[in-house]
């Protein structure tokens, strides 16, 4: 049987076409394994960031309340959203913590400066230095933000993984209102225990002075007591939100049409 050139050619190039296909196709296939034994796997298997869904506010036991403006609204967050006025923000070049009075003050006069009160309340286990019973030693945290356990010791460096966080950022509430209050209306909300919580410290900073449209916590299982939280301080310090800030929370509480406001108590 005789075979052409052009037919012996032709075979040949449909020959390396296929060697080039299966080689191209290996190599994909090679990609796709490297992909799920080293990262893939774990991404398809990690699972959502979740933690605490609430976080404290008020102990009884040992905690005096803080006297805001005006009561928290009772009933949905949502309609107590309703209530605040909705402007833009007031100029910031002003802005000093001072204006705030100073840091970490004992203003419910219970004994202990507001940071170790707030420390104390949301720490599990929490520790304090010997001969104290106000200076937090350590503990651990099931931080709300992240969702992570964090564990605190009191120390030069080490106290930086939990850090004290104003849910209205007092930046924010400079620039929403706070300036119209007087400074003992602004000592009270930098001490509220409304608006403090314990936090991871990286995440803290990540947040710095930003509202609810430009931050959310990474757990989402908060968000929702976030938003709530922040709108409660609010209304309680006659502060105002945005319209993207209001419009942000909307999308919060959507998820969660029951939220309640949130109430020192």
């Amino acid at each position: 049987m005789t075979i052409s050139w052009t037919a012996y050619r032709r075979a040949r190039r449909r020959s390396r076409q296929a060697w080039v296909l299966l080689a191209v196709l290996a190599v994909g296939l090679a990609s796709a394994a490297s992909w799920f034994f080293t990262a893939g796997q774990f991404a398809a298997a990690e699972p959502p960031v979740t933690g605490p869904s609430d976080a404290p506010v008020f102990d009884p036991a040992w905690m005096k309340a803080v006297p805001p403006v005006q009561p928290v609204p009772e009933g949905s967050a949502a309609a107590a959203l309703e209530t605040l006025a909705v402007k833009g923000r007031a100029a910031n070049d002003n802005y000093e913590r001072t204006a705030f009075g100073q840091a970490w003050m004992d203003v419910d006069r219970n004994g202990c400066d507001t940071r170790n009160d707030i420390l104390r309340r949301d720490l599990t286990g929490a520790r304090f230095t010997e001969g104290s019973r106000c200076r937090v030693a350590g503990g651990e945290l099931h931080e709300p933000y992240t969702g992570a356990v964090v564990r605190f010791t009191r120390g030069a460096e080490s106290s930086k993984a939990v850090q004290i966080d104003h849910v209205v950022a007092l930046g924010d509430a400079w620039q929403k209102g706070a300036q119209q209050l007087t400074p003992q209306q602004r000592q009270s909300l930098a001490n509220d225990p409304l608006n403090l919580v314990a936090a991871d410290g990286p995440a803290n900073q990540e947040k710095s002075a930003s509202d609810a449209a430009s931050w959310l916590p990474k757990n989402k299982a908060f968000r929702c007591h976030y938003v709530a939280r922040q709108i409660s301080v609010k209304a309680a310090y006659k502060l105002w939100v945005t319209q993207a800030e209001k419009d942000a929370m909307k999308r919060v509480l959507a998820t969660c049409p029951d939220q309640q406001t949130i109430h020192p108590r």
